[in-house]
């Protein structure tokens, strides 16, 4: 696959054109060959995620460069991973590029 290298302020953010997998509790979350790769972490597009496993979650953060963070816990066969995922639904303009994408963490294992 290519991977595009694109230039933000002070930071790297990467397009990947390969096939990336979000994967807990032996499920499939999330796949796309469209993800973007922010500090390390891949953001899904939010149409490329099994949205019936994310729930609501109350907890937000805020990032000086990205904005306002939200979470959701991840659901798989009666397991729970509270605030597993998070999303920047209305970003700063230096991360405009995850606009409409999930990432993952806490023991989901995306490759």
């Amino acid at each position: 696959g290519s991977i595009v290298i694109l230039c933000l302020p002070g930071r790297q953010s990467t397009t990947i054109v390969i096939m990336v997998k979000a994967v807990w509790n032996d499920v499939v979350i999330a796949e796309s060959e469209k993800c973007e790769r922010v500090e390390g972490n891949f953001y899904f597009p939010f149409e490329c995620v099994k949205k019936e496993y994310l729930k609501d979650s109350e907890t937000t953060t805020y990032c000086g460069w990205k904005g306002s963070c939200n979470y959701y816990t991840i659901e798989v066969n009666g397991k729970t991973n509270k605030d597993a995922a998070w999303v920047y639904r209305d970003p700063l303009p230096a991360a405009a590029n995850i606009k409409g994408h999930i990432g993952f963490w806490k023991g989901v294992q995306v490759a």
